[in-house]
């Protein structure tokens, strides 16, 4: 008996350890959001000029826009890079350098990065993100401000 009121409380205490278990943080919620949010641009066929940028910024030639729009006082442009994570990452680096823009924070993770600058009169951010469903599609997602 007593080992059984043993056991019991045993599988109770398990039970309430790993309740807590599995849930996900904050920001891991927030960036499947913004995963999700994004994935529409992996299919999209219409191609923009990017014209929301500043003149002579940052593009490497992997890359096709899709989509831009302003939002407050930032322009937002959406595109696809034919490539995988770190060949994107490698080459804005590259292009955000060659056109003397200042990197103000970069990070790269294992299916998402971002480049923030400063230059052109503007700042902002480039997200990449792989969220196609394939090793050699990325979303670049670029948000565009003046300084």
């Amino acid at each position: 008996m007593a080992s059984r009121f043993f056991f019991g409380v045993l599988a109770l205490a398990c039970a309430v350890a790993f309740a807590g278990c599995g849930g996900k943080s904050d920001e891991e919620k927030a960036k499947e959001a913004a995963a999700a949010a994004s994935a529409p641009v992996c299919v999209m066929t219409k191609t923009v000029s990017g014209s929301k940028l500043p003149s002579g910024f940052p593009k490497p030639t992997a890359v096709t826009y899709h989509e831009e729009k302003t939002t407050g006082p930032s322009e937002v442009v959406n595109g696809t890079y034919e490539g995988d994570l770190d060949a994107a990452y490698d080459a804005y680096q590259q292009a955000v350098k060659a056109a003397h823009y200042d990197v103000l924070f970069n990070e790269k993770e294992e299916d998402d990065a971002e480049i923030s600058y400063e230059g052109g009169g503007t700042t902002g951010q480039i997200a990449l993100r792989a969220v196609c469903g394939d090793g050699d599609k990325l979303v670049v997602h670029i948000t565009n401000r003046p300084k």
